[in-house]
C-alpha cells in the first residue's frame, strides 16, 4: 500500500523514525494487556448506547421538536473534527511520566462522568433555575442537557481516539494482532452495548435508586439518571483497571522538542492542523478510497443509529411523544432491538477473521456487509407499512384515541432487522480502523493524528445527517423513513466502492504471520 505521507517510518525497522517520539518495542504486547486496555471500551459504549436509545425521546421531553432533535447531535461531529487531531498530535507527544496515551485516557473518563451527572439532572437543575413544569418547553433544562452533551462528545473523543492509539501501540506494527485489538475493542463495544440497551429497556431502574425521582423528573427521566448513575461506575472501575495494569513507555522530552522543530516549524497556527492537513495533501489513493468508503458507510448508518428507537415509538407503534403510553413502549421495544443487535455484534466481532478469509479478504467482506445494511435499511419501509395497515386502537377515559402494540409479526421483523444490523456494523467497527492502523505503520503521521484522519471521514458524514435529516424527513411530511432510504442508497454506493475500488492491505510481515499460534498468554 502506498503511505499516508512521504515521510517514510516503519515500526519493524531498528533506525530511529523520522518523527523520534518513540522508539518502536522490540515486540507486541500480550494479548490480555491488549484485551483489558480494549475493554474501556465497554464502559464507552454503555454510555453511548444509553444516548442512542433514549436520548433523542428525552430531548424531545425538554421541549425539543423532532426536526430540530437532530441539530443536537452536531455537538458530536463538531467536537470530534477539533478534539480527536488536537488529542491524537499532543497523545502522540506526550512526555509524562504516565505514558503517552494513559493521562488523556484518566482525564477522558472522568470528563465522562461529570457530562452524564449534567445530563441526567438537567431537568432538576432547570427546574431549581427557574423552569416552568407547566410549560412543554423547558429553556434551562436545555441549556444544561446541551452543555453536557457537548462536555460528554468531547470526553469521549478524549477517551476513544488515545485508547485506539494505544491498542495500536501495544500492537507494535503487528499487523495481526492490530487487527485483533480491534475486534477485540469491537467486541467490548458489543458488550457496552448490551449491558446499555438492557438497562434503558427495563422500565424499574429507578427503584433501585429511588432518590432519582423528583418533582422535575418523572419515571422516564428517573430511569435514564439511574442508567447513567450505572454507567460512570462501569466506565471509571474499567479505566482504572486498565490504567493499573498497562504501563507506558515514556518518550523524553528532548526527542518532542527535536520532533516539533523538525516538523512543525513549517505549519502556522496549530501544529496538529497543520500536520493533519498535510497529511491530506499526501495521501495516496488506496487512503482516499477507505475515507470515501467510510464516509458513505456513515452516512448511511447514522440515521438509524439517531433514530431507531423513535422509529420503533413513532413508526411501528404509531405513539407521540408525551402522549399516552405507546411511543414509550416503541421506546423501549427499540433499546430491546438494540440489545439484540448488540449481541450479534459481539458474536461477529470475535468471528471477522474468519469472514474475512471466508469471503476472499476484508474489502470484499465490508462490501457484502454494506449491501446488507442497504437491504436492512431498506425493509424499514416494509415494517413501518405493515405496521400501519394493521393499526388498532384502544379508547381511553379521556375520550382519546391511543394504538394499540403491534401484531407480534410486526413487531418480530423490526426486532429481526435491529439483530441483522449487528453483524455490519461489527465490521463498521473494526476494518477502518484496522485498516487505518496498518496504513499508518508506513506513515509519519503517528497513530494518533492517523486515526483523527480516519475520524473527519466519521464526523463530516454525522454533521450532514444532523443538519439535513429533520428537514428532509418534514419535506416528505415527518417520520424516520425519507432518510433511512438515503442511508440504504448511501449504503450500496459503499459497498460497490469497497469491493470494486478499495485495495486490499499489504501482506502481513514475517512476525505476523508466525503469530498464530500465541493465543491467550
Amino acid at each position: 500500500m502506498e503511505p499516508l505521507s512521504s515521510t517514510k517510518h516503519n515500526n519493524n525497522l531498528s533506525k530511529p523514525s523520522s518523527l523520534h517520539t518513540e522508539a518502536p518495542p522490540p515486540e507486541a504486547s500480550p494479548l490480555r494487556k491488549i484485551m483489558v486496555v480494549a475493554s474501556i471500551a465497554a464502559g464507552v459504549q454503555f454510555g453511548w448506547a444509553l444516548q442512542l436509545s433514549l436520548l433523542t425521546p428525552y430531548v424531545q421531553l425538554l421541549g425539543i421538536p423532532h426536526t430540530w432533535a437532530a441539530f443536537i447531535w452536531l455537538c458530536g461531529p463538531i467536537s470530534g473534527m477539533l478534539v480527536q487531531p488536537i488529542v491524537g498530535y499532543h497523545s502522540d507527544r506526550c512526555t509524562s511520566r504516565f505514558g503517552r496515551r494513559r493521562p488523556f485516557i484518566a482525564a477522558g473518563s472522568l470528563a465522562v462522568a461529570i457530562a452524564v451527572f449534567l445530563i441526567g439532572y438537567a431537568a432538576d437543575l432547570g427546574h431549581m433555575f427557574g423552569d416552568s413544569l407547566a410549560k412543554k418547553t423547558r429553556p434551562r433544562a436545555i441549556a444544561i442537557f446541551v452543555v453536557g452533551f457537548w462536555i460528554l462528545d468531547v470526553a469521549n473523543n478524549m477517551l476513544q481516539g488515545p485508547c485506539r492509539a494505544l491498542l495500536a501501540d501495544l500492537c507494535a506494527g503487528d499487523h495481526r494482532k492490530t487487527r485483533n485489538a480491534n475486534a477485540f475493542f469491537s467486541f467490548f463495544m458489543a458488550v457496552g452495548n448490551v449491558l446499555g440497551y438492557a438497562a434503558g429497556s427495563y422500565s424499574g431502574l429507578h427503584n433501585v435508586f429511588p432518590f432519582t425521582k423528583t418533582k422535575a423528573c418523572d419515571v422516564y427521566c428517573a430511569n435514564l439518571k439511574s442508567c447513567f448513575f450505572l454507567s460512570i461506575a462501569l466506565l471509571l472501575t474499567l479505566s482504572t483497571i486498565a490504567l493499573t495494569y498497562v504501563k507506558e513507555k515514556t518518550v523524553s522530552s528532548e526527542k518532542t522538542v527535536r520532533s516539533s522543530v523538525e516538523e512543525d516549524g513549517s505549519h502556522g497556527g496549530m501544529p496538529c492542523f497543520g500536520q493533519l492537513f498535510g497529511a491530506f495533501r499526501e495521501l495516496k489513493r488506496p487512503m482516499w478510497i477507505l475515507l470515501l468508503v467510510t464516509c458513505l458507510n456513515w452516512i448511511a448508518w447514522f440515521p438509524f443509529l439517531l433514530f431507531d428507537t423513535d422509529w420503533m415509538g413513532r413508526e411501528v407503534y404509531g405513539g407521540t411523544v408525551g402522549e399516552g403510553k405507546t411511543y414509550d413502549r416503541g421506546v423501549r421495544a427499540g433499546a430491546l432491538g438494540l440489545m439484540l443487535n448488540s449481541v450479534v455484534l459481539g458474536a461477529t466481532s470475535l468471528g471477522v477473521e474468519v469472514l474475512a478469509r471466508g469471503v476472499g479478504g476484508v474489502k470484499r467482506l465490508w462490501g457484502i456487509v454494506n449491501f446488507l445494511l442497504a437491504v436492512c435499511l431498506a425493509m424499514t419501509v416494509l415494517v413501518t407499512k405493515m405496521a400501519q395497515h394493521s393499526r388498532q386502537y384502544t379508547l381511553l377515559p379521556n375520550a382519546h384515541q391511543e394504538p394499540l402494540p403491534p401484531p407480534a409479526a410486526v413487531k418480530a421483523g423490526a426486532l429481526a432487522l435491529f439483530s441483522l444490523l449487528g453483524i455490519p456494523l461489527a465490521i463498521t467497527y473494526s476494518i477502518p480502523f484496522a485498516l487505518a492502523s496498518i496504513f499508518s505503520s508506513t506513515s509519519g503521521a503517528g497513530q494518533g493524528l492517523s486515526l483523527g484522519v480516519l475520524n473527519l471521514a466519521i464526523v463530516i458524514p454525522q454533521m450532514v445527517v444532523s443538519v439535513i435529516s429533520g428537514p428532509w424527513d418534514a419535506l416528505f411530511g415527518g417520520g424516520n423513513l425519507p432518510a433511512f432510504v438515503v442511508g440504504a442508497v448511501a449504503a450500496a454506493a459503499s459497498g460497490i466502492l469497497s469491493i470494486i475500488l478499495l485495495p486490499s492491505p499489504p501482506p502481513d510481515l514475517a512476525k505476523a504471520a508466525t503469530a498464530a499460534g500465541g493465543g491467550f498468554h
